[in-house]
């Protein structure tokens, strides 16, 4: 059989001027109220508030009262579609969401744009607000969308404390500024605990016999750190926790002088002081810790 092409003819509707038609008395209402910054809902026989306002109930087909009720201004979504590409004819030029919106007070849910700038922020449950034209000419546009209620501000903080040492911690660090490690022995464990303590961990008891330990000691473990610190020596830098000669428990300092791949535990280093002139009640009196080139401790 021979098939021919359909035939198709153009047809455009247009009206120049506008298509005016009539309100009628109760959407004639709610668009009033828009202009006037307000939205309302009329309430049927049965006491359900519609929004947006119709003639009859759409679950009863009863004509609905006389009554109108003020709702919102907020809302609550019950649904939304994100819309990640606007077209020109859509209210935003960004990405935003056509959603349902119950407004406090309503029973039944209109439909708005959403300026979200999130779809996660858009979850059925979310509340949304409002954001009014500054010229309102009685239409649904009056309400130019749908703004997020505020859940989360960024405030920037710049927070300064001062700390002030107690009496152990100013102990050790008093004696870091003279070049020395202080630890504390234990009178009933004998365990050496670096930095110095008032207590011991292990058993309680008090500590007052002050130890001085040496500057050198051994790498128990260690981690190579990819993300600048002004205190390291360069990227990749290594920290360590370093077992001091004499002390029952390491430390934890910056390692330098070596290339971070060849850091490993069991290397015996050494404290690197800053200059005496330069030293307060400060860890940064130790500038990291360098390998001394002794043999590998075994670690047990």
């Amino acid at each position: 059989m021979e098939t021919s092409e359909p035939l198709v003819a153009r047809h455009v509707l247009e009206f120049p001027g506008g298509y005016t038609r009539s309100t009628g008395p109760v959407i004639g209402r709610f668009l009033t109220e828009l202009r006037a910054g307000r939205i309302v809902g009329v309430r049927t026989a049965e006491g359900r508030v519609l929004v947006p306002p119709l003639e009859y109930d759409p679950a009863t087909g009863d004509a609905v009262t006389d009554e109108y009720v003020e709702v919102g201004p907020a809302g609550t979504v019950t649904a939304s579609a994100w819309v990640g590409e606007p077209r020109p004819e859509h209210p935003l030029d960004r990405p935003f969401a056509w959603a349902l919106i119950r407004l406090d007070g309503a029973d039944t849910a209109l439909v708005h744009a959403v300026d979200a700038g999130d779809p996660k922020a858009l979850r059925p449950g979310a509340r949304v607000w409002p954001v009014w034209r500054e010229r309102r000419e009685g239409g649904i546009t009056d309400i130019a969308y749908f703004r997020p209620e505020v859940t989360m501000i960024v405030s920037p903080e710049r927070p300064e404390y001062r700390i002030q040492a107690g009496g152990a911690l100013r102990t050790f660090l008093e004696g870091v500024r003279r070049g020395v490690f202080v630890g504390g022995r234990c009178p009933t464990c004998a365990k050496v605990y670096v930095p110095f303590r008032a207590s011991c961990p292990e058993c309680g008891s008090r500590i007052a016999e002050q130890v001085e330990l040496p500057d050198t000691g051994t790498i128990t473990t260690f981690a190579i750190n990819n993300l600048p610190d002004p205190r390291a020596p360069e990227v990749p830098f290594v920290s360590a926790y370093i077992l001091l000669d004499g002390a029952d428990i390491p430390m934890i300092a910056l390692v330098g002088g070596v290339p971070a791949h060849e850091v490993r535990q069991g290397m015996r280093v050494r404290a690197e002081w800053v200059p005496e002139s330069e030293r307060t009640l400060s860890m940064a009196n130790v500038r990291w810790f360098t390998p001394t080139g002794e043999e590998d401790a075994e670690l047990t």
